[in-house]
């Protein structure tokens, strides 16, 4: 297993995502080409919950009959001597920080280690305890910066051993948001949003150059839906909308260091949004909707900090959907003084005409479609 893909040309060619909603599968025969085949299978509310505690798949035999019939769904056989793939798993059970050191030794084994210390004191969970993959970024004279990707060993053993119930064998891991950015072709700066029931990033990156990664758990309420916020608004039907907990995620992303020259710290600022309308008199408590243009609001304002213009657009990943985006913005007023447009990040082009695509909207792609590139 490798939190990371392998070097360009060697990942395998078969990727699978497994989200709460569902899993998704798809398989491109070029690095560079589009989707040949992709498939669906939805899950029932309650199989997966993700989070950085064990625990996510409650129940691993439908998540691990959901996985098989994806992938068989793409033409692939279960138990095959040629059975690798790369596996996308949700956000919410994964910690992704930018980091910046002095110097790093060059080997691995001996820069690991420094990276695990330094990520001692901004995990949730115990560093020594996790699986723990880095990439370097950029290198200067005097500064070196790292992505670092950690998740708790026995969180990740639970999507692994699904996969491998499933007759399969997962190759390499990557996040959801991560995988999705690889996607992204244009080298200028671009945002991208990637959001579903249980948590909401944004990311700016430039070049292949990740330059934010900020990501908020949500979690299920109690019990019925906000009047402001639909459940049509989602591209799938699913259960009741999640309220985030506050008190849970602040402190955790308090403690993330921004990077020096990109001035404001996205992980410890919060901007003010405009209320949204009222509903018979009242404002809704906070909803995923208000979630999700909170963390709008916050990237772009670290997009116009750092790079001295606003983004010319927003890309969308995840179930959510580009068009369920657009209205939350519009509601939030961001869309309006923004002058904000979102679009897909999975364009039609990325797809063949004969790819099963009736029943896997395009916000649920972009996980696969960015593990299969390279």
């Amino acid at each position: 297993m490798n939190l990371f893909p392998k070097a360009s040309g060697a990942r395998p060619r078969v990727a699978c995502e497994i989200a709460a909603q569902g899993v998704v599968a798809a398989i491109s025969v070029e690095a560079v080409g589009p989707l040949s085949a992709v498939a669906r299978v939805e899950l029932a509310g309650g199989a997966i919950t993700p989070s950085l505690k064990p625990g996510n798949i409650a129940d691993r035999v439908a998540v691990a009959e959901a996985v098989r019939r994806a992938l068989e769904g793409i033409g692939e056989r279960a138990n095959s001597r040629d059975g690798n793939i790369t596996l996308v798993i949700p956000d919410a059970a994964v910690r992704v920080l930018l980091l910046e050191f002095d110097t790093l030794p060059a080997r691995e084994s001996d820069a690991l280690p420094i990276v695990r210390f330094r990520l001692k004191k901004l995990l949730p969970f115990d560093s020594d305890d996790a699986m723990v993959a880095y990439q370097i970024m950029s290198t200067s004279k005097t500064i070196v910066r790292v992505l670092a990707v950690a998740i708790p060993r026995d969180v990740l053993s639970e999507y692994e051993t699904a996969v491998r119930e499933a007759g399969f064998e997962p190759g390499a891991v990557l996040p959801s948001t991560l995988a999705a950015l690889a996607a992204i072709e244009d080298d200028s700066p671009v945002l991208l949003v990637n959001a579903n029931k249980f948590g909401v990033t944004a990311a700016i990156v430039r070049g292949g150059i990740l330059m934010l990664h900020r990501s908020v758990d949500l979690q299920e309420p109690a019990a019925g839906t906000p009047a402001n916020f639909s459940p049509e608004l989602f591209e799938s039907a699913s259960p009741t909308l999640p309220l985030v907990d506050l008190h849970e995620t602040a402190g955790e992303w308090a403690a993330q260091e921004a990077l020096p020259e990109h001035g404001r710290n996205p992980y410890a600022t919060e901007l003010p949004l405009p209320e949204p309308p009222a509903v018979n008199g009242h404002h809704a408590p906070i909803v995923l909707g208000e979630e999700v243009a909170q963390a709008v609001s916050v990237a772009v304002a670290y997009f116009e900090d750092t790079l001295a213009s606003m983004p010319s657009s927003i890309l969308s990943a995840g179930p959510l959907g580009g068009d369920a985006l657009t209205r939350i913005l519009e509601d939030h007023g961001l869309a309006q003084s923004e002058g904000l447009r979102v679009r897909e990040l999975v364009e039609p082009a990325a797809l063949l005409s004969e790819a099963v695509t009736a029943s896997v909207p395009r916000g649920w792609l972009a996980g696969v479609t960015g593990a299969l590139r390279g």
